[in-house]
């Protein structure tokens, strides 16, 4: 059984406020079979698969998990936004892999921090910001030993103990985003996938994908 098909399908109507009871007279089928198609408990048939990805607007290759956004597009490294000169030199050296990864990543904390710029909360965008830049401090320390040349004296915190440490300071400003969103917080703009692709565009398209791409390294994690 398909499991990203009940999730996306009850995302869409939840998204689009619409209830259950609504729908299901809106796609001529009882409610409680939509229901079991929303838990899980069913499978649906093609014509179903059809008539709700007409219903609410969306690819059928969306409503399966197949593709991050609602066209159904498979993105490419062409389908998202040049961050900077350099990653213009980078698709003509011919290194997709690289320029499509930075793409995905660069576009996406700019919705991120767009995000913070809305919702005005100092605690929530110095820890989220604490976050990324840890991030990026653990890459930069895998990516330096690459050279066994390279001086180890750039750092001050040991090679031995510099994973555990950032890890553990990562995870502490995690905690205390979660806190600060769900205490800190006055207002925050209402976020839905279609707002997502319809106010950022391609960016958006960037982080819905980063979305499927590290879901799916989590999915194997759990043995899916």
């Amino acid at each position: 059984m398909n499991k990203d098909f009940p999730r996306i399908l009850t995302l869409l109507r939840k998204e689009r406020g619409i209830t259950q009871k609504q729908a299901a007279a809106d796609l001529n089928i009882a409610q409680a079979l939509l229901s079991h198609y929303e838990k899980g408990k069913r499978e649906c048939g093609l014509d179903f698969l059809v008539k709700a990805a007409d219903y609410y607007n969306v690819s059928t290759d969306y409503l399966l998990g197949r593709s991050a956004v609602s066209s159904g597009e498979m993105i490419s490294e062409k389908d998202i936004p040049e961050y900077d000169e350099q990653s213009k030199n980078d698709s003509k050296n011919g290194d997709l892999a690289l320029v499509l990864n930075k793409k995905l990543i660069s576009n996406s904390i700019e919705i991120v921090f767009n995000l913070l710029g809305k919702i005005k909360c100092r605690s929530l965008t110095k820890n989220i910001s604490s976050m990324l830049m840890l991030s990026v401090y653990k890459a930069f320390r895998i990516t330096y030993v690459t050279n066994d040349k390279n001086d180890k004296n750039i750092f001050s915190v040991p090679a031995d103990t510099a994973p555990y440490l950032s890890s553990s300071a990562l995870q502490i400003d995690e905690g205390s985003a979660l806190n600060a969103a769900k205490t800190d917080v006055d207002a925050a703009p209402v976020i839905t996938t279609g707002i997502i692709e319809e106010e950022f565009d391609k960016q958006g398209t960037a982080l819905l994908s980063l979305i499927k791409n590290c879901e799916n390294r989590i999915k194997k994690l759990e043995g899916e």
